[in-house]
């Protein structure tokens, strides 16, 4: 990790803004594709190398460290030569990007670097412009629309005290100074907790000859630091001779030589930040190698327990959440230490730290084994308090308080088994901050966390996938005129639809067949689901299956109706396409396999229309043994697994991991279709598994009882599903394909949220977001 100063970090991001401006005079493709490489090598580059902004604030309380052998002289001198020459023009010490928003940080830290000037007694001049700073903008130190530093009304109270006992007139009013102090009396005379305690440990530089070192050291971590914290590890060594402080402050300067950051270690984290962030909005791909090995690593120091990740809630939530989903062997049991009643005994809690509960929420969400009751306390607790916390702040003005509750929002909204990866990405893209500033007790920012680079190149990546989708689609609409579709008046037309479920999943512009085979056989058996409902007599759906079962007949001759001649055609000829286009994925022809698919399908749609003719109850289990096949995915997700990469064999295709993925992900489909249609259905006089629970029930059985133990069921089965893509020993289907089994359960949850299917306003506003309407960069 390295740092970067206030005078040089400006630059750094003035170049990677303006390395790729448009020149009217090139020519614009090859401006964008040399944009878009140099973009991609910066970031590869940032990946190997952590850059976090110097923190004026913890350098000058380095800086105040008296020598161990006289304290008549500071401990690290560079530290102090820092704070001469890095003194901003208007007489301030800070961020390196001034900001309205950051004055009561900069305030902060102008004073630190005063009092540490003034300890030493050097910088005359220096002392003079900063003490003028500090009178010119002292009344944002009590504007509430300010980004406050953690503890401040503490800690600037303290340098206040500070100064006078060495003889430093600060240009304020005593009024002034007396509404500071009583802000701080009110903050110390809260009620007592070990969140309150640690916290007051964290913030020790404020309190200063009052506090009680002996309680602080109990925070003292291997490294030797307080909380990771430079000033308040600087803070307690000022104060209480100890090794450990000295040896981890040594240590810093031997790393960064003159100056510090806000916080130290800090590797894991925007690492981990990094992976998130080019996933998030969908520019993963182009980072496999620089993931892995960021993965790798994580898992590394995951095994070795070390505490960077398991003191820091954020980050061990965030590490869990993506290994876990990466297929690494992780328990739950590492989360154990911020169960409710830990963690608002932490500084974290005490704090309400809504960055580190999103974290937790998300990463409790990844529960894959029965026996993972902690995630569900995690999920319990997490969302009740972001849902109050929503609640509290929903009327907020202030732009950085929104910003935060827009995460909290998403989080609760959507979930991470109904959010379709071009929808998270273009909500990711429109939201990305390319600032980012975090606070703690100063401000600090990485080129990890924030960065321009990221968002041009994940604008540029959406933009250039959804104008290959447009074309599929329009591809797919030529087919559904060539094959007669549209003619059948029975039959909903749901093009946009079937290919808004293939185009939000199989991202990629390379997976196009496996997007085209998916919609095709969406839209088909959209149509022949509506035939066996509506549209056909039961004469014409047995010529249909005859017609399958045969293939080889003479269609003018063999076809009882034009509906049934356009369907079998539109059948016959994409059975076809698809088994030859499997050829160069495959090595084989998948004909016949495709052709068993379907037949499955119209089988089991046969049986569910002779049920009905003859007014037949089914046991709950003879339905749903057919009923999750006649949900219709087969004919949809099985065939396009011959196109997403790896070769199957047929021992994959017959084995039992496959069989249960596809029973898993139908099983959720058919029963969350029958939840939400069940009373349209019952008006219908149709039977489905809701009506069939209650039938086959006690008379005490409602709706709403065979509704919860459905859903219920539905959990387990989805969550089951995740365990087995996620597996790694004992999996024969490759893991390409079993994403695919996921995505379609991503799909169904997120069909039926609010409705089943189809009919939803919000789905037709995502068709448009995912194939239609592109990303422009002059309005992020």
């Amino acid at each position: 990790m390295s740092l970067f100063h206030p005078h040089s970090c400006s630059n750094s991001f003035i170049s990677v803004s303006t390395d790729c401006g448009a020149n009217p005079t090139a020519d614009t493709n090859s401006s964008n594709d040399l944009c878009f490489k140099d973009s991609k090598q910066r970031i590869k580059k940032m990946f190997n190398q952590i850059e976090l902004s110097v923190s004026s604030y913890d350098t000058a309380w380095v800086a105040m460290v008296p020598s161990p052998t006289s304290h008549r002289n500071p401990c690290f001198p560079a530290c102090l030569n820092w704070l001469l020459d890095n003194q901003l023009p208007n007489g301030s010490w800070g961020p390196c990007r001034p900001h309205p928003l950051l004055i009561k940080d900069t305030l902060s830290s102008t004073l630190a670097c005063v009092l540490a000037l003034r300890r030493w007694g050097v910088g005359e001049e220096h002392m003079t412009k900063g003490l003028r700073f500090i009178e010119s903008h002292f009344g944002s130190a009590s504007d509430e629309s300010q980004l406050t530093p953690i503890g401040f009304d503490i800690i600037f109270s303290g340098m206040v005290e500070y100064a006078k006992d060495l003889n430093l007139n600060l240009p304020l009013r005593s009024t002034d100074i007396d509404a500071l102090f009583h802000k701080r009396d009110l903050q110390l005379r809260r009620e007592n907790s070990k969140g309150r305690e640690a916290y007051l440990a964290y913030v020790s530089e404020g309190i200063g000859k009052h506090q009680d070192w002996e309680m602080v050291m109990k925070y003292q971590r291997k490294n030797g630091s307080l909380f990771n914290s430079p000033s308040a590890t600087a803070a307690t060594l000022s104060h209480l001779p100890n090794s450990g402080c000295l040896h981890y402050l040594t240590a810093l300067l031997d790393k960064f030589e003159n100056a510090v950051p806000t916080l130290h270690p800090f590797h894991v984290f925007p690492r981990l930040c990094m992976v998130e962030t080019v996933e998030s909005l969908g520019i993963g791909q182009h980072f496999r190698e620089e993931i892995t090995s960021v993965l790798d690593e994580t898992y590394r120091c995951w095994l070795q327990g070390e505490e960077e990740i398991f003191l820091d809630l954020p980050t061990c939530a965030l590490a869990f959440r993506i290994l876990r989903v990466n297929g690494y062997d992780v328990s739950s049991e590492a989360l154990a230490g911020f169960a409710e009643e830990h963690f608002f005994n932490s500084l974290g809690g005490y704090l309400k730290d809504l960055d580190a509960v999103i974290e937790l929420f998300r990463a409790s969400q990844m529960i894959i084994h029965p026996n993972e009751q902690l995630l569900e306390k995690h999920i319990s607790w997490t969302s009740h308090f972001l849902k109050q916390e929503l609640s509290n702040t929903s009327k907020c003005a202030y732009k950085h308080k929104q910003n935060i509750m827009q995460k909290v929002n998403d989080a609760l909204e959507f979930p991470h088994y109904a959010s379709l990866e071009r929808l998270v990405y273009r909500r990711n893209i429109v939201n990305y901050d390319v600032d980012d500033t975090r606070m703690l007790k100063s401000s600090y920012s990485s080129l990890s966390i924030g960065n321009k680079d990221f968002l041009r190149l994940a604008v540029e990546d959406f933009n250039a996938c959804q104008s290959v989708y447009h074309e599929e689609l329009k591809q797919l609409e030529r087919w559904v005129r060539e094959k007669r579709l549209d003619k059948l008046k029975f039959a909903r037309q749901k093009l946009a639809y079937c290919y808004f479920s293939a185009a939000a999943t199989l991202c990629s512009p390379q997976l196009s067949d496996a997007r085209l085979t998916w919609a095709k056989n969406g839209v088909l058996t959209t149509v022949v689901d509506d035939f066996f409902d509506v549209g056909g007599s039961e004469d014409e759906l047995l010529n249909l299956i005859q017609l399958v079962e045969k293939h080889d007949l003479d269609v003018s001759i063999a076809c009882c109706s034009e509906e049934v001649e356009i369907i079998y055609s539109a059948l016959d000829n994409t059975i076809s396409e698809i088994g030859e286009k499997a050829i160069a994925w495959q090595g084989r022809n998948i004909k016949t396999h495709v052709s068993e698919i379907w037949l499955d399908l119209l089988r089991s749609m046969l049986q569910e229309a002779q049920w009905s003719k003859e007014k037949a109850v089914p046991t709950v289990n003879e339905y749903m043994r057919n009923g999750y096949i006649s949900f219709a995915l087969g004919p949809i997700i099985l065939p396009a697994l011959y196109f997403v990469g790896p070769r199957l064999s047929e021992a994959v295709v017959k084995s039992g991991e496959y069989s249960l993925l596809f029973r898993h992900v139908s099983t959720c489909g058919r029963l969350l279709n029958d939840i939400h249609s069940f009373k349209r259905e019952s008006m219908e006089g149709k039977l489905n598994a809701v009506s069939l629970h209650i039938i086959h029930g006690t008379n005490s059985v409602t709706e709403d009882h065979v509704n919860q133990e459905l859903k219920h069921l539905i959990e387990e089965r989805r969550r089951e599903m995740h365990r087995l893509v996620l597996q790694k020993n004992d999996s024969i289907v490759p893991r390409q394909c079993k994403e695919l089994f996921w995505k379609m359960s991503k799909v169904l949850h997120l069909f039926y949220m609010k409705d089943d299917g189809f009919t939803s306003h919000e789905m037709a506003n995502a068709v448009k977001a995912v194939i239609h309407e592109p990303i422009l960069v002059d309005q992020l």
